[in-house]
């Protein structure tokens, strides 16, 4: 059995383009999981095998490998750095045990770097920092830690510093061990250590003393050991900073360049020396369905078996595969195991690991472990898999709505049928990914995080299901919602021969200053038998999905059912779900309903010369312009902007800039549409 105290499950998450998949390559490549490095420019990374990916130079999937380094087996996801993927890095923070969050010593701190800090955040992952690119142009490591205290409101805990910048770095000073780290040769194999180089003296005394301080106000010896003046020896240090990682009360900084072979060793021993094993994490929590009751499962190969499925993919081969994290127990190819939420016993085909999309089948997974099962019925991302003597289910995961739709037709009619079977296992696999039917043109309505998100699924639909298709222009996602409060009665009443139907609701609606719709039931009791009150909420819940004012979704109210009657033979669910849909109606359209519109936030790097033409085009899209900062030679413009409004900005980006702007975008919030 494997020793779990030499596991590192880990991911590598950043901002689009900070170098995650660069790096990823350089990792597998020094622990001779690949002989020759791929590069994400040529279209050759190990990691990014779909042909999008390779076109595009971007990560679009997570994808998972194993490599061992020093006796210790390490699983990798890399994951994506476009917004529009970022349930890929959602699903797979769920799973890790520690992150490699990796930031750009150009851009610094940059808008999805917050989002994919947060994600962590939210889900408790110890992560570590490295500033990657230290050979670019503009390059500035002090820049980035005073950007990681000031966006992240945190204390960066730095262990290394370069040498040099930009076109001069030249390697890496390590503060814990006092000692410069250069490397030998051009693919990084080879490199050696020497004393600090005069110029970094001081500048190494002061972190490491910095370093100590913070040390001493977690730990009580290192507290000693400072204030004595006692030596504190490297393990010591390296312990207690191990410790405060697992609580995420410090997160280690490294820098180096992926690109240029320089960095990386020295990142996978701290992985090594910070990130926990399986064992070094709280039990996972889980409810028994049969009792209600929450328990617990220990990291151990006696518990019993428990995983949770985080990735479904569609196998040319083999059908649907599920990627699975194992957190207890272990599971054999041919096994039972009991599925939840939908409650059924599934027999496991064959078991795998992954490199990438290569398949490497074992016979078996156990504690600590993500790999791939087969041969179960249609699953979905967050269903729980265990014992079929222990059940247990763990807490679904929450996927982010779409904001943008497009309609989307097959160029032939034979196609029709095909496409259906290809938007249902696209589905599947992606929960951001949402198809409906539009009930008045009969067109299909795909939805997604972005145009991007929307094209690539387009692009799929073609190269793996042979399916052309006509797409419309880009549809917002609005929502719709009132401004002031409401009182409607909802009457359903058919007598006819026999037993007929009665129902009468009256509801009071309200705006409300949040996300959610909240529904109160202030009847007083006996006016409507309690049997009929989840059908009056289901009818209210039924009508903010399909919309009243303009037919979206309505959203921020708050509903209170305040009186009503029955009938002790007429009345029915149905006829009190009916009521309240009318009732719904009524009291909306009396509320000066309003039509709110997604906005999204909007970052944007340029080149001096071009920011007078960049914010005139802003100030025609009637973005508003919230920060302008200054680094180096180019101008980081802040802004928010209405999604209706920016259809088409990465062209028209390109050709203001001569194709040298870059920008970021992702949903901030809805508000009031302006127009």
């Amino acid at each position: 059995m494997p020793d779990l105290t030499l596991i590192r499950n880990i991911g590598l998450a950043a901002h689009i383009d900070a170098g995650k998949t660069t790096t990823t390559e350089r990792i597998l490549f020094y622990t001779g999981k690949i002989r020759k490095i791929g590069e994400v420019d040529e279209g050759s990374a190990t990691m990014d095998w779909m042909p999008q990916e390779r076109e595009r130079g971007i990560t679009i999937t997570a994808a998972a490998t194993t490599v061992y380094w020093k006796n210790h087996r390490i699983n990798i996801i890399d994951t994506p750095g476009h917004v529009d993927f970022t349930i890929e890095v959602e699903r797979s923070m769920k799973v890790l045990d520690g992150l490699i969050v990796i930031f750009c010593a150009v851009g610094g701190v940059q808008p999805q770097s917050e989002t994919v800090w947060r994600q962590a955040d939210r889900y408790r992952v110890p992560r570590i920092a490295f500033v990657n690119k230290m050979d670019r142009l503009g390059a500035d490591f002090y820049r980035v830690l005073k950007q990681m205290k000031d966006k992240l409101s945190l204390k960066p805990v730095v262990l290394q510093i370069p040498i040099g910048a930009e076109d001069k770095f030249e390697g890496v000073i390590d503060i814990i061990e006092q000692k410069a780290i250069y490397w030998d040769d051009e693919e990084g194999m080879h490199y050696h250590t020497e004393p600090v180089p005069k110029e970094y003296q001081e500048e190494v005394k002061r972190l490491r003393t910095e370093l100590l301080e913070i040390l001493a106000e977690y730990d009580e010896d290192i507290f000693e050991g400072y204030f004595s003046e006692i030596p504190i020896s490297i393990e010591m240090i390296k312990e207690v900073l191990r410790k405060g990682v697992l609580n995420l009360h410090f997160f280690p900084v490294l820098c180096g360049s992926a690109l240029h072979n320089r960095g990386i060793q020295p990142l996978i021993d701290a992985v090594l020396d910070y990130l926990p094993s399986p064992v070094d994490l709280p039990p996972v929590k889980g409810e028994n369905p049969e009792t209600g009751k929450w328990e617990t499962r220990e990291p151990s190969i006696d518990a019993p078996f428990a995983a949770l499925l985080f990735k479904t993919q569609t196998d040319p081969h083999l059908g649907l595969i599920y990627y699975i994290r194992v957190y207890s127990g272990l599971i054999n190819a041919g096994d039972k195991v009991r599925v939840f939420p939908p409650d059924r016993v599934d027999r496991i085909g064959r078991l795998y690991l992954m490199h990438a999309n290569k398949k490497d089948e074992i016979g078996q997974l156990s504690v600590g472990e993500i790999g791939v099962i087969t041969g179960i019925r249609e699953s979905r991302t967050g269903y729980t898999l265990c014992s079929p003597k222990d059940p247990i289910a763990f807490e679904p995961m929450q996927f982010p709505v779409p904001v943008i739709s497009v309609s989307l037709e097959p160029k032939t009619k034979m196609d029709d049928e095909k496409l259906d079977n290809a938007l249902k296992y696209l589905q599947v696999e992606d929960p951001t990914f949402r198809v409906k039917t539009d009930e008045e043109t009969g067109q299909r309505i795909i939805s997604g995080m972005g145009e991007l998100h929307l094209d690539i699924i387009t692009d799929r639909l073609r190269r793996e299901y042979g399916i052309d298709c006509y797409v419309s222009k880009p549809q917002v996602s609005y929502r719709e919602t009132i401004t002031q409060p409401a009182i409607a009665e909802g009457r359903f009443i058919k007598q006819t021969g026999g037993r007929g139907q009665y129902g009468v609701v009256k509801i009071r609606l309200g705006p409300l200053n949040r996300e959610g719709i909240v529904i109160n039931n202030k009847i007083k009791e006996g006016v409507i038998p309690k049997q009929f009150i989840p059908a009056i909420e289901k009818g209210i819940k039924e009508q903010c999905e399909s919309g009243i004012f303009m037919g979206y979704p309505i959203v921020n109210i708050e509903v209170d059912i305040i009186d009503g009657s029955y009938h002790p033979v007429d009345s029915s669910e149905l006829s009190f779900q009916i009521a309240a849909q009318l009732a719904m109606r009524e009291a909306f359209m009396n509320g000066k309903p309003i039509l709110l519109e997604p906005f999204m936030s909007l970052e944007i790097v340029v080149p001096e010369d071009y920011l007078g033409d960049v914010l005139n085009d802003l100030n025609a899209r009637k973005a508003q312009i919230l920060n302008i900062e200054t680094n180096k030679k180019e101008k980081i413009v802040t802004a928010t902007l209405a999604l209706a409004k920016s259809f088409g900005y990465a062209t028209d980006l390109r050709s203001l800039t001569q194709g040298r702007g870059i920008y970021t975008m992702q949903f901030s919030h809805y508000a009031p549409k302006e127009d």
